[in-house]
């Protein structure tokens, strides 16, 4: 593996621990042991109690690895309701979400942190539906302004398959957009093989989620996401395929389902520091 320590490249997702106050972010963060996250920006922007939050992390030596923000509207409740209310697509929310981006991308600038990721929604998969060049226009448009502040973005993945995600961007071509390649979401999609498509993926990788899961058994549905070790992302050859690509990024933990995501991210942690120890070997 990359000569940095596991320990070293592990963070959270701060939205995982679902805190109410910066304070209890870093409480949860110490209890874990990990002193690196990925930080939901839109409290930032929207909530004066977390305004401290920078501060109080900082004084508590917590990294701000990369950032987050959402789009409004966003409906996950089923995979038919997110592929119309995802990311930036809808035309009903576009100037309220660019509002909201241009504040993030402000307040990402201030923190000093150089990459934020979002879910852009579901690229069309073919140049020519009527809408790819209205997304491609858009993302454009929000990369140049993060450009323009020193700011890397990256698309989550499992929305698309990774052929259609590598060919939007190679179209794309703005060179501080990549991928925050999501395992689980591969796999809670049903866009493919993880492994397969982070190798397809590689020259764009800028973060990892590292995060489980296992298909559904009734395709239009979406799978479940399990504690990490425990699902169908084969870690060994996805760990070995990040390493074989050079990637040294940030490798994120995120846990959005289940009773105990402390417990669970724990778990995380300790199965990657070990496999990655073995991967080292």
């Amino acid at each position: 593996m990359s000569q940095i320590s596991a320990a070293d490249r592990l963070g959270v997702c701060s939205w995982s621990l679902q805190p109410s106050t910066p304070a209890e972010l870093i409480e949860k963060v110490s209890a874990i042991g990990i002193k690196k996250i990925q930080l939901a920006l839109d409290p930032l922007a929207t909530d004066p109690e977390w305004a401290s939050a920078p501060a109080m992390l900082a004084e508590a030596g917590v990294e701000i690895a990369s950032g987050m923000f959402g789009c409004i509207g966003e409906d996950y409740s089923s995979l038919d309701a997110i592929r119309v209310t995802g990311g930036i697509v809808p035309d009903e929310t576009w100037e309220g979400n660019w509002k909201n981006i241009t504040a993030v991308a402000d307040i990402t600038a201030e923190l000093g942190v150089s990459l934020v990721s979002f879910h852009a929604g579901f690229l069309p998969e073919s140049s020519g539906d009527p809408s790819y060049a209205k997304l491609t226009e858009r993302i454009r448009q929000i990369a140049q302004l993060f450009a323009g502040k020193g700011i890397d973005l990256a698309l989550e993945t499992g929305q698309e398959d990774a052929d259609t995600l590598k060919a939007f961007l190679d179209d794309l071509s703005e060179p501080n957009v990549g991928v925050n390649f999501d395992p689980a979401n591969m796999i809670l999609y049903a866009k493919g093989d993880p492994v397969a498509a982070v190798k397809t993926l590689m020259g764009y990788l800028k973060q990892v989620h590292v995060k489980d899961a296992l298909p559904t058994d009734t395709p239009g549905t979406w799978g479940s996401e399990e504690v990490v070790g425990t699902g169908a992302v084969d870690w060994d050859a996805f760990l070995a395929a990040l390493d074989e690509g050079g990637f040294d990024g940030a490798m994120c933990i995120e846990r959005e389902a289940g009773d105990d995501r402390p417990g669970d991210i724990a778990k995380a942690r300790d199965f990657i520091t070990t496999a990655t120890a073995k991967e080292g070997e």
